[in-house]
């Protein structure tokens, strides 16, 4: 079987196991609020996806991200989930000859869709204790030169869990600015941060915010996000899109009924999402597991399983086999990804209660497993 049909079949048969426990994915898994799965009823009864939705996203929309956001003189343009805001940005601006620089750990996708383009990917590592686990501007500034297209920050960082100051985006912006690069500042997991700083509230100026309706909300399955910019690069960077007849229509709406309920439904999805991070601390620090950042500003956590010789990718095949999805750190990361599984916090409570239930005999089970089936 080839290499891209073995990882369609990992996650086909993931996603056909009844039960399953989607814990590895930074997926938002709590009950979605009622007007949310309401204006998607609406939208499927009225039969709207009969049509193509506007190519830029229904106004209504676009308008409500930029107010979400709160930046003036911006233009949101809706896309098919939050990694093609990504790609587009990177077709946009990558060519053979340029440099995308981030860091290691990231977001591994927007690397690809570089070097698709011909570009060098330059990966700054910061799974350092030294720095809090976070880029420093001085690393950026060695990296960053006159090749450089593109700096793209993930923050809250995915997986570390890091967040940003406003003098550390400042001082990004400022690097991006005096070199001609287009910063790109991925704030996926901003919701769940107890404090965030959207690049574009520094500066406008080659600078793009990229979100998801994945994560928060939980649509992952519905494929909806958005980048937002001045309106030159927006326009630019539109132009370099395939999703030239629109995103989703239901999904869409989802999204825009999401917006209205979200400073209500975010409290209870970020106090669900602490008080899991908490259970799950207790319950791997019994195993001799660390966590290097906690709590996590993002709806996920990294833990070390290296101190306690356990390898993580046989706890995540030992996981897989009682229903439970986490992922191993090589999905992220070749450098640090030994050290590491990732496990996502936005569930319900009963999921993670499973999880530290089992964790002990998921430990011994790791233990006597050698081979493990390819992960992704």
């Amino acid at each position: 079987m080839s290499g891209f049909s073995t990882r369609n079949k990992y996650f086909d048969e993931l996603f056909a196991t009844e039960g399953l426990l989607w814990m590895g994915q930074n997926t938002n898994h709590i009950p979605p609020h009622p007007a949310v799965k309401a204006a998607m009823l609406a939208s499927i009864e009225a039969a709207e996806f009969n049509a193509y939705a506007p190519p830029l996203g229904f106004e209504a929309l676009r308008e409500a991200i930029v107010a979400d956001l709160g930046v003036a003189n911006v233009e949101a343009v809706v896309t098919e989930g939050g990694v093609n805001a990504l790609a587009t940005i990177c077709r946009a601006r990558c060519r053979p000859g340029t440099t995308l620089v981030t860091t290691d750990p990231t977001w591994k996708w927007p690397c690809l869709f570089a070097r698709q383009q011909g570009a060098e990917v330059i990966e700054i590592p910061i799974y350092d204790p030294a720095t809090n686990y976070k880029l420093t501007p001085q690393a950026l500034e060695a990296a960053v030169d006159e090749r450089t297209a593109i700096i793209y920050i993930v923050d809250p960082n995915n997986p570390l869990g890091i967040c940003y100051s406003r003098a550390e985006i400042e001082a990004f912006s400022e690097i991006a600015r005096r070199n001609n690069a287009l910063l790109v500042h991925d704030c996926t997991y901003r919701d769940f941060a107890t404090e965030h700083h959207p690049a574009l509230k520094v500066s406008t100026e080659n600078t793009v915010v990229s979100m998801s309706f994945s994560k928060w909300l939980g649509l992952a399955g519905l494929r909806v996000g958005a980048f937002v910019a001045v309106p030159d690069l927006a326009a630019e960077i539109s132009s370099w899109s395939t999703g030239v007849l629109g995103g989703s229509v239901i999904s869409q709406r989802a999204a825009l009924a999401g917006l209205s309920v979200k400073p209500g439904w975010m409290q209870e999805v970020r106090r669900i999402n602490r008080e899991n991070q908490e259970a799950i601390r207790t319950a791997t620090e019994k195993q001799g597991f660390a966590l290097p950042v906690f709590p996590s500003q993002g709806n996920f956590l990294v833990i070390e399983t290296i101190q306690a010789g356990i390898r993580p990718e046989a706890l995540v095949a030992a996981a897989k086999r009682q229903g439970i999805m986490i992922r191993q750190g090589t999905y992220h990361t070749e450098r640090f990804g030994e050290r590491f599984i990732k496990v996502s916090t936005s569930v319900p409570a009963a999921w993670v209660e499973a999880f530290c239930e089992k964790l002990p005999s998921l430990v011994e089970d790791a233990r006597k497993l050698n081979d493990v089936e390819a992960q992704f």
